[in-house]
């Protein structure tokens, strides 16, 4: 009888317990669901001028080598994220693309004292909701020579290959790895004392219907009707001659 009245004894308060827990537990899920997000605050410095060092380090004293540009602070939740260049793009309420710029180490082995010089870098996507700041894979997007015009969630550029011996007309899409336009424009590629954003003019755009005209230095002025994936070669010539 005593060992039984001890087993039983043993029994409900191993299942008290785990009653306990189980309301502990429900509580807290209850408790987590039910809390507000965290809500980000996502800001921009002031601008600041600094130099760019466009040339090479023996040519960096000369005038037409060095630019000045205004560069801001990217500031989630009080603190420094990046530092930017020139204006964000709004995507959509919650979403902003922005150019990244970024201090580089020029210093060699045996200098004494470090040495930083500004670098452009690439676009940066950061989402307002969750505070996330990530980089835009943009397919020969090239830092130096390339420059982006957006629109919606697109954004079209000349960009340039690896070995710099061609470039391209290139639309891509936030939501796509692969870039929804990449055509050769140039075998000729862009020649190493070129100046910055040098690859081809800003692409322009237009909607109602959606287009994108590149105009390449030594090349024909040639647009493209976007249709979601979709892009078409648009034939100036025959939209006139139909017009008339």
């Amino acid at each position: 009888m005593f060992l039984f009245l001890r087993d039983t004894f043993l029994r409900m308060i191993f299942l008290q317990t785990t009653f306990l827990c189980w309301l502990v537990c429900a509580a807290f899920l209850t408790a987590a669901a039910g809390a507000p997000a965290k809500v980000h605050v996502i800001s921009f410095g002031k601008w600041t001028s600094v130099q760019w060092v466009t040339g090479s380090a023996t040519d960096e004293k000369k005038n037409d080598k060095t630019l000045t540009i205004k560069v801001r602070a990217l500031v989630v939740d009080g603190r420094v994220k990046e530092y930017t260049l020139g204006a964000p793009h709004e995507v959509t309420d919650r979403l902003f693309v922005v150019r990244r710029v970024f201090r580089l180490n020029d210093s060699l082995p045996e200098d004494s004292a470090l040495r930083w010089q500004w670098e452009r870098g690439g676009w940066m996507l950061v989402d307002r909701l969750t505070g996330r700041v990530s980089p835009v894979a943009l397919p020969e997007f090239d830092a130096f020579y390339s420059a982006a015009s957006w629109y919606r969630d697109y954004v079209a550029y000349c960009g340039v290959a690896d070995d710099g011996k061609k470039t391209y007309a290139v639309v891509a899409q936030l939501s796509r790895r692969k870039p929804v336009l990449k055509k050769e424009i140039s075998n000729t590629g862009v020649p190493d004392d070129a100046a910055p954003d040098s690859a081809c003019p800003v692409p322009s755009w237009q909607r109602g219907p959606v287009r994108v005209s590149f105009e390449p230095a030594g090349g024909g002025k040639e647009t493209f009707a976007i249709r979601g994936h979709v892009v078409d070669l648009v034939n100036d010539a025959e939209e006139e001659e139909d017009a008339k």
